[in-house]
C-alpha cells in the first residue's frame, strides 16, 4: 500500500517521489468576497425578504447603505470590481438565496471600462431580469443608471447608451423600473459634478450618496406599490 504527505502543493510518497497535488482553482477573482458575505450570514444571519442591492463598488463603498433606508431591511451585497458577468456567475449565491423582496441592481460601469460593448452589457441585463423572473417571479426589480464620474468620461456616450437600454427594459416589462441615478450627479455643463465624487474620482462620496438616495426611495416605493412621495427630512 502507497503512503503519502501533502506538503504546499506537492504530494511526498514515502519513497521519496514527489506528484504535484491538483489545488482547487479559483473560477471567479470575487470568490473570496461572496465567501465573505455567506460566512456573515452564519454569524449574524441575515433579514428575511430584505431590499437588496447588489452590484459593484458603487454599493460596496456606501457604507452606511443600510441606515439610509431605515424604512426597510436592506442588505448590501455590493462586491466591488465585478461586471454584470460576474453577478450572473454568482447570481445563486448573492440573489436567488435571500428571495428578497425588491432588487436593486447597479453594474455596467465596469463591465464599459473593460471593453464590453453595449450590446453585450444588456444582454446580460436581459438574462439576470430572465432568471429573476423565473426564479422569484414576485420580485420586481430596479435597474439603477450607470453613474457618470470624472474619471470615465470617455465612456459617457456609452454610458447614455447603456441607461438607454435599462430605461426601455423598465418600459417593455413588468416588476422592471429605472431609477435615474445619473442625472442628480451631473452639473449645469452636463458633465458629472466633481464635487459628489472621492478624490479617486470614481465613487460618490457622502454628498453624491446624497443625491442618490431620494431617487432610490421612490423606486423602492414604486416597486412596493406604493405611491411615491418627497423625502421627509
Amino acid at each position: 500500500m502507497r503512503c503519502f504527505q501533502r506538503h504546499g502543493g506537492l504530494l511526498i510518497l514515502c519513497g521519496g517521489l514527489l506528484l504535484q497535488a491538483t489545488e482547487p482553482v479559483p473560477t471567479n477573482p470575487f470568490d473570496g468576497a461572496i465567501r465573505d458575505f455567506e460566512l456573515a450570514d452564519q454569524k449574524t444571519p441575515p433579514p428575511r425578504h430584505p431590499v437588496l442591492f447588489v452590484g459593484s463598488s458603487s454599493f460596496r463603498v456606501w457604507t452606511n447603505l443600510p441606515t439610509a433606508f431605515p424604512e426597510w431591511p436592506a442588505l448590501n451585497r455590493g462586491f466591488g470590481g465585478s461586471t454584470m458577468a460576474d453577478l450572473l456567475h454568482f447570481y445563486p449565491r448573492v440573489v436567488q438565496v435571500y428571495s428578497p423582496r425588491v432588487i436593486l441592481v447597479y453594474e455596467g460601469d465596469n463591465d464599459l471600462a473593460q471593453g464590453t460593448p453595449v450590446t453585450v452589457v444588456l444582454d446580460r441585463y436581459r438574462q439576470f431580469l430572465e432568471r429573476v423572473q423565473r426564479d422569484l417571479p414576485e420580485t420586481p426589480v430596479v435597474l439603477l443608471a450607470v453613474k457618470p464620474s470624472p474619471q470615465r468620461l470617455h465612456l459617457l456616450e456609452a454610458q447614455r447608451a447603456v441607461n438607454a437600454g435599462l430605461l426601455r427594459f423598465a418600459t417593455d416589462r413588468s416588476k422592471v423600473i429605472y431609477a435615474d441615478t445619473a442625472s442628480p450627479i451631473l452639473g449645469p455643463d452636463g458633465e458629472p459634478n466633481p464635487r459628489l465624487f472621492l478624490p479617486d474620482r470614481l465613487h460618490l462620496n457622502s454628498l453624491g450618496y446624497d443625491q442618490w438616495r431620494p431617487v432610490l426611495h421612490a423606486a423602492i416605493r414604486q416597486a412596493m406599490g406604493a405611491p411615491t412621495r418627497p423625502l421627509t427630512e
